[in-house]
């Protein structure tokens, strides 16, 4: 009955033994409980899990691939992953916040006269003048950067990268964040030159590696989305990016807006349908044979096996459906559907937890 859902496929050059992956996800756990979460979630049968925000410089925010303390967290995972069969990827990143302009708003936050909802709008002005004002040298050391944090991610066991669409790469792709007038800046193949030579030192480090590529689309009329690639541009960022080296596209809403933008609940009025990102993953598939991976509120076994079917996606990437029940995979593919806790994006627990900084969790758990 979900045939496709449970079959095998060549994602980019990594054979995967379905079509479930799930999505990076900021988890707000400690290092212990993140472990054993992954853990969990691999064993309820998922192909690949996607472990998001790693690092590509020394100095950055989450655990270091450069320092043995990081080294030693990741190689937990790592193992404890593929004990349960399942695959790893490096979700690799570089943020775009502006420490030095950070620094202003830590009273405010710490005093609680700035809510994490109102710092965040905050950052993201910030981000602009940031992306816009970096030196050439420095853009090119970042970039450079991703092939050596692949080299790392490769050594402690990962089975592939991704190399994160938004962040840095999304605000270099979007002409409101960035205003250079140099070789980075202006056309929209300019502004994909962050991300291509990024892709470009990991190929050229590791020729065979599969390399993913987090598509981050920015939405007008009505707009959502301020970082990543407008629809419009999509065929000259999808072709040089396939020329750079990139072997699959995980395609889905650019972020540095409303998290419940990219995050939706069900009552959101534009995002709220399941498969809400789909859409993208349509006008993707448009312009290259490679692998696309879709995601968006996924969590009926029917509805993603008639997407799979009619290839609008090759593999569908779920969060907080299997944070709601990590054994959906198992369930279905042992035909106990109805045994499925359904997350009903609520976002309470998942995306309220990690705002609140008690961790993502869900509605469904004893805690």
């Amino acid at each position: 009955m979900h045939e496709t859902i449970n079959s095998p496929l060549n994602y980019g050059g990594l054979h995967l033994k379905n079509r479930i992956i799930f999505a990076p996800t900021t988890m707000g756990l400690t290092q212990e409980a993140f472990v054993e979460r992954m853990r969990r979630i691999a064993a309820g049968g998922c192909a690949m899990i996607i472990i998001g925000d790693v690092p590509v410089l020394p100095r950055g925010f989450g655990p270091s691939l450069y320092s043995k303390k990081g080294m030693a967290f990741y190689r937990a995972v790592a193992d404890a992953v593929h004990r349960e069969g399942c695959l790893l990827c490096a979700q690799l990143h570089q943020s775009d916040s502006d420490l030095k302009a950070m620094l202003k708003y830590v009273p405010g936050v710490l005093t609680k006269r700035i809510s994490m909802e109102e710092l965040r709008p905050l950052l993201n002005q910030q981000v602009g003048p940031y992306i816009t004002g970096l030196p050439e040298k420095k853009v090119a050391q970042i970039t450079d950067a991703f092939g050596r944090a692949a080299q790392l991610a490769v050594e402690v066991g990962f089975d592939m990268v991704q190399v994160h669409g938004d962040r840095m790469c999304g605000s270099f792709s979007s002409a409101l964040f960035n205003h250079r007038t140099d070789r980075y800046g202006g056309s929209p193949a300019n502004r994909a030159r962050f991300a291509v030579e990024a892709v470009s030192a990991i190929r050229r480090r590791l020729p065979q590696l599969p390399i993913d590529y987090k598509l981050a689309v920015r939405q007008e009329e009505p707009h959502y989305g301020n970082a990543g690639v407008l629809e419009s541009e999509l065929p000259i960022f999808v072709l040089l990016l396939e020329e750079a080296g990139v072997t699959s596209f995980h395609v889905t809403l650019a972020n540095h807006g409303d998290l419940c933008d990219t995050i939706p609940p069900k009552n959101h009025p534009q995002f709220g349908t399941e498969g809400c990102f789909l859409t993208f993953c349509d006008q993707v598939r448009q312009l290259t044979n490679l692998p696309i991976c879709g995601v968006g509120g996924l969590t009926d076994p029917a509805f993603v096996e008639e997407q799979l079917k009619a290839h609008r996606m090759d593999c569908a990437a779920m969060s907080r459906q299997l944070i709601a029940d990590p054994d959906w995979p198992n369930k279905v593919f042992s035909s106990r559907v109805e045994e499925i806790h359904r997350c009903v994006r609520c976002n309470k627990e998942c995306l309220g937890g990690m705002m609140a900084h008690r961790g993502v969790h869900c509605i469904y758990e004893d805690r």
